[in-house]
C-alpha cells in the first residue's frame, strides 16, 4: 500500500460540504436493491463524521435528501426515511462531542422523523466539537426563494428598506445562517454538478469530485480530498500577487 500523504493540521477546512452520491449504483453493481446502497451509505456517514471530527473540521454538511428526491418511488423514499431514523444515534454524537443540526424544509418530513430529529438537535445542543448538519428536503433554489419572500415581508412591515438589503442580510435569511460558507465541497460518485446544493454558499468554495461511490468513501478518501484542497490557492477573485502581499 502506498504511503498516503497526511493533511496539514494547521490548514484544515473549517466547513466541508459533501454530496453523497453513488449509493444506488453501488448496490446495483452488487446485484442488490437501491435501499441496500442507502444502508451501506449510512455506515459511511458514521465513519466520515467521526474522522472529520478527529481532523478538526468544525462543520460537516451532508446532502442527505433533496427536495427533488420526494419524486422517487414511494418505497425508496420510505426506505430512506426509515434509515434516517436509525441513523440518528444520539450516542455517536454524545461520544464524539458532536452537535447536530439540519437545514431544509423540515415541515415536509414525516412527523415521527421530525420529532426524532428535533430531540437529537436539543440533546446535542451543548456539544462543543464538530457540528454535523444534514441537508434534508433541501434545495438551494427553494432556500433562496424563501429568503426573498422573508425579505419582502420585512420590507412590507417597514423593518427593512430595499436600500438596506445586501449580501449579509440575505445570507442571514438562509437556513445555513448559523455557519460559515463551505471551504471545500466534495462530490462522490463521478457526477460533476452541484445538483441544487448550497449554490449561494459555494460561491468561492473549492470543488472536489471523485469517482468513488459513497459507500466506498472512507478516511483515506477524505484525507486525500483535504490534501488536494490544501494544495490549491484560494483567491476569492483576487490575483496571486495580491494574496502574497496580504
Amino acid at each position: 500500500m502506498h504511503h498516503q500523504e497526511q493533511p496539514d493540521p494547521q490548514r484544515i477546512p473549517a466547513h466541508v460540504a459533501i454530496i453523497m452520491d453513488g449509493n444506488g449504483r453501488w448496490a446495483k453493481q452488487r446485484g442488490h436493491e437501491r435501499s441496500y446502497g442507502h444502508q451501506a451509505g449510512a455506515e459511511t456517514v458514521h465513519i466520515i463524521a467521526e474522522e472529520a471530527a478527529r481532523l478538526g473540521i468544525k462543520y460537516l454538511t451532508l446532502y442527505t435528501f433533496s427536495t427533488e428526491n420526494w419524486n422517487r418511488p414511494a418505497t425508496e423514499v420510505a426506505a430512506l426515511m426509515a434509515l434516517l431514523f436509525d441513523q440518528i444515534e444520539e450516542s455517536t454524537f454524545m461520544k464524539n462531542n458532536i452537535r447536530f443540526r439540519t437545514i431544509g424544509e423540515a415541515g415536509k418530513l414525516p412527523e415521527h422523523v421530525a420529532e426524532r430529529l428535533q430531540r437529537c438537535i436539543d440533546r446535542t445542543a451543548g456539544n462543543t466539537g464538530m457540528t454535523l448538519v444534514l441537508a434534508l428536503s433541501y434545495s438551494s433554489r427553494w432556500e433562496l426563494t424563501e429568503a426573498a419572500r422573508k425579505l419582502a415581508f420585512l420590507v412590507r412591515e417597514g423593518k427593512v428598506s430595499p436600500e438596506e438589503i445586501n449580501a449579509d442580510l440575505l445570507a442571514g435569511q438562509l437556513t445555513t445562517h448559523f455557519m460559515p460558507d463551505p471551504d471545500l465541497l466534495i462530490r462522490t460518485g463521478g457526477e460533476v454538478r452541484l445538483s441544487n446544493y448550497l449554490l449561494w454558499q459555494c460561491a468561492y468554495s473549492e470543488l472536489y469530485f471523485c469517482d468513488t461511490y459513497w459507500p466506498d468513501f472512507r478516511e483515506p478518501e477524505l484525507r486525500q480530498a483535504i490534501c488536494e484542497y490544501q494544495k490549491r490557492e484560494r483567491r476569492f477573485g483576487k490575483t496571486s500577487e495580491q494574496i502574497e502581499q496580504e
